[in-house]
């Protein structure tokens, strides 16, 4: 079975990733779940590396893209800032242009991968 191919799509800035698939699609788990450790269950990836990338991500960007609020007895969480939700508003629409720039040339770059064994 041949599956449509996609390219991923990652924002570099020096040696840094500032933003790639991952780390978006943690930042939407983020803001749905509302909080780290119910992102990092959603997405299958311990607590420590969710922490981890939106630690990175926080330190990477001009302002906080997740705030933290500390546990007790109204419970803890996480949300996505105003500048995260920005951020990843950008993320994928520049994603999507660059998706429907090489649509065609990604469909022909296919044919020439060993499809067998492929998951």
């Amino acid at each position: 079975m041949i599956k449509k191919s996609e390219p991923r799509l990652r924002i570099l800035v020096g040696q840094a990733t500032a933003l790639g698939p991952g780390k978006a699609n943690l930042l939407e788990a983020i803001d749905e779940k509302g909080s780290i450790s119910g992102a990092a269950r959603q997405m299958g990836m311990s607590y420590r590396r969710a922490w981890n990338l939106v630690y990175s991500m926080n330190r990477d960007f001009v302002g906080a893209i997740v705030e933290t609020n500390s546990g007790g007895k109204g419970g803890g969480g996480a949300s996505v800032t105003e500048l995260g939700k920005e951020v990843i508003q950008r993320y994928r629409e520049i994603e999507r242009l660059a998706l429907e720039s090489v649509e065609t040339q990604v469909s022909e770059f296919g044919l020439f991968l060993n499809q067998e064994g492929s998951d």
